[in-house]
């Protein structure tokens, strides 16, 4: 799930007009640019929804591409597994693709694994513009259901190898490709990576296209890139608040209902602890230097002082900025009664919580417990995730990254962030393999802000901005 945070001021934003292609120094050739194209088209017009058994096709059609640019088949894998839908807890066969390119010789150093997923979410056509499952380039852009969230990126990746393979190029490490096909529902597939495939994949770290990427103002100004390198721990905990109920004629003053209401308003008082990571530290740094109002001086006050909770508050007000500073609890569903004229003998509520990295969501169970003081509301999990965990700053990656970028967009401001959605990174980084969300794709801010919503889209230049950024990237991880 690609949810990026820009470096942009919507105010200044709301009123200018779209343009879908920025100055870039990246050039592709004619040929090239076609072939990108149509594998584009290919992959988006495959609906990978959960529910339409679709992925399998899609792993076997980039198989097929591997395999014809002259990957050995022995090489290239479409591993079957089975993922259940959390909520109508139905399962599906599925697939993960894993390719690995392998280095002549020695290899000088483990293998660099290359990510993304397969499946997107489902998009009715009423609810579009154009058929969300059928590639459509109009107005500079490629308008679907996956253009960014994240077929751009599975593209990216598998035509920079074809490219690089197809010029000559030797991979001093293995590269491995690993494509799952449940990232959008459960997860399984990164699951099953992180532990039973682990040993298969044997990888020193990750390179995710499900994150990353940057922006452009609608005038072409660069808004930033970003590289992904942490994200928080996504949790649910139910309040459940039992009543011996009875006749509506005859309230009384315990009630499940206001007992469950009160819960929730305490909770939506609460501010969890500011916490400041090498991650968000280095994000804000980059960050305020383009924020010169009051938000900025909040930055600047904070990244002094990282115990300056009312600085900390100020950012956290901000939309753009929200989740940053702390772990997150918001409720997201509720439940209560069984009848119009009945005292209510059971009421829940669904607490989403999105947790700073290394934090243990047994710890959160408990603060939400201590923060509801109420003995008649009971605090239970939903599920049994671990802290996400931070990706260290390692300088090859980031170098990687910044140069890549820089070769493309020349003083585009680039920083690490930490996302507040979760994506396949987490089993990975759990597992002491970091991960780097690095794609190279951008988007028209705030316009273009469209992933699991209504006309989907990618400027087309981007498409091609991202193969030469994932092909430049390689040749520096993966060349010397």
């Amino acid at each position: 799930m690609r949810v990026k945070t820009l470096f942009i001021s919507t105010a200044l934003l709301t009123a200018m007009p779209v343009m879908a292609t920025p100055p870039t120094a990246g050039k592709i050739s004619p040929e090239r640019q076609v072939a990108t194209h149509d594998m584009f088209e290919h992959v988006v017009n495959i609906p990978t929804v959960f529910g339409r058994g679709k992925v399998p096709e899609m792993a076997n059609y980039l198989a097929d591409q591997y395999k014809a640019a002259g990957f050995p088949a022995a090489d290239v894998e479409v591993v079957p597994y089975e993922s259940v839908d959390s909520v109508a807890k139905v399962a599906e066969k599925t697939a993960a693709l894993i390719v690995r390119w392998r280095a002549p010789g020695k290899a000088k150093a483990k293998p660099i694994m290359l990510m993304g997923h397969m499946d997107v979410v489902e998009a009715k056509r009423e609810d579009s513009t154009t058929d969300p499952f059928v590639l459509t380039a109009k107005d500079g852009y490629y308008y679907g259901r996956g253009t960014i969230d994240m077929k751009d990126g599975i593209v990216g990746i598998t035509q920079a190898l074809i490219d690089l393979k197809a010029s000559g190029f030797k991979p001093t490490r293995d590269i491995v490709v690993f494509f799952t096909g449940d990232e959008e529902t459960n997860g399984v597939g990164a699951d099953k990576g992180a532990t039973e495939w682990k040993d298969k994949l044997n990888v020193e770290y990750g390179l995710n296209a499900d994150g990353g990427g940057g922006g452009f103002f609608a005038d072409g100004r660069p808004a930033g890139f970003l590289m992904q390198t942490a994200e928080k721990t996504f949790a649910g905990y139910t309040l459940t608040v039992r009543n011996r109920g009875g006749h509506s004629s005859k309230p009384r003053k315990d009630n499940a209902i206001y007992s469950l209401a009160h819960a929730i308003d305490k909770i939506e008082a609460h501010r969890f602890e500011p916490m400041m990571s090498e991650t968000t530290r280095a994000y804000f740094t980059e960050r305020q230097k383009q924020e010169k109002g009051a938000l900025g001086d909040a930055m600047r006050a904070w990244l002094a002082n990282p115990k300056d909770g009312a600085a900390a508050d100020i950012i956290e007000a901000d939309e753009a900025e929200v989740g940053l500073t702390r772990t997150r609890c918001v409720p997201t569903r509720l439940f209560g009664g069984h009848a119009d004229n009945a005292l209510p003998q059971l009421a829940t509520a669904m607490i989403n919580c999105r947790i700073f990295p290394g934090v243990d969501p047994n710890d959160v169970q408990a603060d939400l417990a201590a923060m509801v003081g109420d003995a008649e509301v009971k605090v239970t999990r939903n599920d049994d995730y671990v802290a996400s965990l931070s990706s260290p700053l390692r300088a090859d990656v980031v170098n990687a990254f910044t140069n890549a970028v820089h070769s493309l967009h020349p003083g585009a401001p680039i920083s690490p962030e930490m996302s507040t959605g979760a994506s396949d990174a987490r089993p990975f980084r759990v597992a002491g393999i970091p991960i780097y969300g690095a794609n190279g794709a951008w988007v028209v801010v705030p316009v273009d802000f469209r992933a699991h919503g209504k006309d989907e889209r990618l400027p087309i230049k981007a498409l091609d901005d991202n193969v030469i950024h994932w092909k430049l990237m390689l040749s520096e991880l993966a060349g010397k």
